[in-house]
C-alpha cells in the first residue's frame, strides 16, 4: 500500500469517496456534516493499493499545530496498519509544514489505535456528529 499526498481532483473526488463510504453510509454522519467548507484548506491524502483509493485523511495548520482530521479506511483494511500509514503520511505533511504538535478529535472506538500512534487522550468524551470522541495530542 503506498500514502499518496492528493495532487489531482480526481483523487480529491476518490478521497471523498471514501470518506462518504466510512462516515456517512457505514457510520451515520450526515454528508453535509462530512463534507464541509474546510476541504479547499486542507492537505489531503489517500492510501492506495494498487490502483484502489482504500482510505483517506486531511490535515489543516494553525499556528505550530497540524489538526489531524477525517482519518479513515474502507472495513476490508482496518486490520493491515493502514490507518497508521495514513496518520504517518499527515504527520509527515505537518512536519514538513514546521508544525512540531498534532491534535486531532479520535472517536472513542479508536482511541487505542490513536495511542499506539503515540497519541495521548487530553479530554473528556465530547459528542461530534453524534459520536463519542476524545482530544488526543502529539508532540512531532
Amino acid at each position: 500500500m503506498e500514502i499518496k499526498k492528493v495532487a489531482t481532483s480526481e483523487e480529491f473526488e476518490a478521497a471523498l469517496g471514501v470518506r462518504i463510504k466510512v462516515f456517512v453510509e457505514e457510520q451515520g454522519v450526515p454528508q453535509e456534516c462530512e463534507i464541509d467548507d474546510n476541504e479547499r484548506e486542507a492537505e489531503h491524502v489517500i492510501l492506495c493499493d494498487g490502483g484502489k483509493v482504500v482510505g483517506a485523511g486531511r490535515v489543516r495548520y494553525f499556528g505550530c499545530l497540524a489538526k489531524l482530521e477525517r482519518i479513515c479506511v474502507l472495513p476490508e483494511y482496518r486490520q493491515l496498519q493502514a490507518g497508521r500509514l495514513i496518520v504517518e503520511g499527515l504527520e509527515g505533511l505537518a512536519r514538513e509544514q514546521g508544525k512540531t504538535k498534532a491534535k486531532l478529535h479520535g472517536q472513542m472506538q479508536a482511541e487505542g489505535f490513536y495511542h499506539k500512534q503515540g497519541y495521548k487522550t487530553s479530554s473528556e468524551v465530547f459528542m461530534e456528529d453524534g459520536i463519542p470522541h476524545v482530544l488526543l495530542l502529539k508532540s512531532l
